[in-house]
């Protein structure tokens, strides 16, 4: 059993199951970069679980371009939400701004700082799983 790919499984269903709790739960209706994160990161469940079923010691090479660019897009959502300078840069220009917060934990835990942790901790595993392939 291959524990990096596990707990990439694991944090991407946790990922998902959370966005859609916001969503279809606690009624907050996602932006436009809220969307491309779900694009990025939804897809990562059925992929990374197939490759734990079929324990896929080589799967990194498709999940790495998903969770780099997830992280890319929750990082810069992240600092529209928390760089006030930066909010002339916004994409969101209908519906639901990008800037805003439906929540606020702690003063910095926000839906994109929870998606950027997601991906962060899923592109670690995917390097990990990488280098252990290498090495075999």
């Amino acid at each position: 059993m291959n524990k990096s790919l596990l707990f990439s499984w694991i944090i991407a269903i946790i990922a998902t199951t959370g966005s859609l709790y916001f969503s279809e739960v606690l009624h907050y209706v996602p932006c436009t970069l809220c969307w491309y994160q779900r694009i990025l990161m939804y897809p990562l469940v059925i992929l990374l679980g197939r490759a734990f079923y079929d324990q896929d010691q080589k799967v990194y090479r498709y999940i790495l371009p998903l969770s780099i660019l997830g992280l890319l897009v929750s990082g810069y959502h992240y600092s529209l939400q928390k760089v006030p300078s930066l909010q002339q840069f916004e994409i969101c220009t209908s519906g639901v701004p990008c800037s805003g917060e439906y929540i606020n934990w702690l003063g910095f835990i926000t839906i994109p700082f929870l998606a950027f942790v997601a991906f962060l901790m899923i592109t670690v595993c995917m390097i990990v799983l990488a280098r252990k392939s290498r090495h075999e």
